[in-house]
């Protein structure tokens, strides 16, 4: 058994690993940023910090994106962006997913930039301003072609129209006009210049009726690295902040000068030597083809591994990469290690940023046939997050 392990944040001994973690490194995230503003410049960065900072932590990594000169912060529920401001957070926030009898009221009094893409969504918004006595900071979201959330351009002039009336009077002040490409990862899509077209004239409409929005913004993650002409005021980074690429076919993340924040590892919970033709896992999906030596890796889908994973999830250990041994059960999954020697408390990698030989998260994410976004997300709470350079350098 090894007794100690190299880390980013220096060495540790085995039992300091417990079962399993995820560790965080805050000073990937802020070089991550630092690279990001150099692709848009004359733009602002948001970092985006929903589904609780893509699992990384949303409060440490705000903080940490703040310190590389994040000027907003981008959740999608208003209980996150709550909750950032609950934990102190004092700039510029931006919250677009809501509903029917949303928590417009706490947002407002807390300083929360929210959207609106509906007349109705603006009808809550006014009434929560004049309840709390407080001019409510609106977004007007239109759909340029995504089809998701935002106005559609039929309804946009009553949507704008009737933001204008509702600033007249004092309710809100409009900051910003935006939204959200379809087919950025794609670059060279037809449907990204089509969309650009669109979001400029949702603009020319929304400043012809009177309104002088502080940040236009179009540009996600892709966009922000490949579209230069779409940056606007304020470009919207998600995945890129913690070192993941967007797409393969934007390039890969050490080619756009990024590194990935998380590492993903676990201590062997049990190594035994098994004889050969020997079933493994649920359904015997694989058995060992000689006598083999089989560890056990203590994680599973009720950590987030993604079950479609079973027999081809990577991993380093003991030297080599290995392939998931079956199935990935709930809270469990098998590797063959062949004639290689380990112990109970080895430690295995399952993702990192690959320095060491280890599997990426991309490398996870075309094992299940998904993409990186959602490998890093869906690890869950139970897995508890490690934090390397918190303290900023500067």
């Amino acid at each position: 058994m090894n007794d100690e392990y190299q880390h980013s944040d220096g060495d540790f001994r085995a039992e300091d690993l417990g079962r399993a973690r995820a560790e965080i490194d805050l000073g990937a995230l802020r070089d991550n940023v630092r690279a990001l503003r150099g692709y848009a410049p004359r733009a602002e960065l948001m970092a985006v910090v929903k589904s609780d900072g893509y699992g990384h932590g949303a409060v440490p990594c705000a903080r940490a994106a703040r310190q590389a000169g994040a000027g907003w912060l981008g959740t999608a529920t208003p209980q996150e962006a709550i909750a950032l401001r609950d934990a102190g957070d004092r700039g510029r926030i931006l919250c677009w997913l809501w509903t029917p009898g949303g928590p417009w009221r706490e947002a407002i009094e807390r300083d929360i930039d929210v959207s609106a893409s509906g007349t109705w969504a603006l009808d809550e918004i006014v009434a929560a301003a004049h309840a709390t006595g407080r001019t409510a900071r609106v977004q007007l979201k239109a759909d340029t072609g995504l089809g998701r959330n935002g106005c559609q351009p039929a309804d946009w002039p009553q949507l704008v129209a009737a933001a204008r009336a509702a600033e007249a009077e004092g309710a809100v002040r409009v900051t910003g006009v935006w939204s959200h490409f379809a087919c950025a990862d794609e670059p060279g899509h037809p449907a990204n210049a089509a969309q650009l077209d669109a979001f400029r004239e949702a603009v020319a409409v929304a400043e012809r009726a009177g309104l002088d929005p502080e940040v236009r913004h179009h540009a996600n993650s892709p966009a922000t690295l490949t579209l230069p002409g779409s940056h606007f005021d304020l470009v919207r980074t998600g995945v890129s902040v913690y070192g993941l690429s967007p797409s393969p076919e934007v390039g890969s993340a050490d080619s756009l000068g990024l590194r990935p924040v998380m590492t993903l590892s676990a201590s062997l919970a049990l190594v035994k030597r098994v004889p050969g033709d020997h079933g493994v896992s649920y359904g015997h999906t694989y058995t060992t083809p000689g006598e083999t030596t089989l560890g056990l890796v203590p994680l599973g889908y009720g950590d987030g591994l993604p079950r479609h994973a079973s027999g081809t999830g990577p991993v380093l250990v003991a030297g080599k990469w290995r392939t998931v041994a079956g199935r990935v059960a709930m809270d469990q999954f098998v590797v063959d290690l062949g004639g290689d020697r380990a112990a109970a408390g080895d430690r295995v990698v399952l993702f990192g940023p690959g320095d060491h030989g280890e599997p990426t998260a991309e490398d996870w994410a075309r094992a299940a046939g998904t993409i990186s976004y959602e490998i890093v997300t869906r690890i869950s709470s139970r897995v508890p997050r490690v934090y390397a350079n918190e303290q900023a350098d500067d």
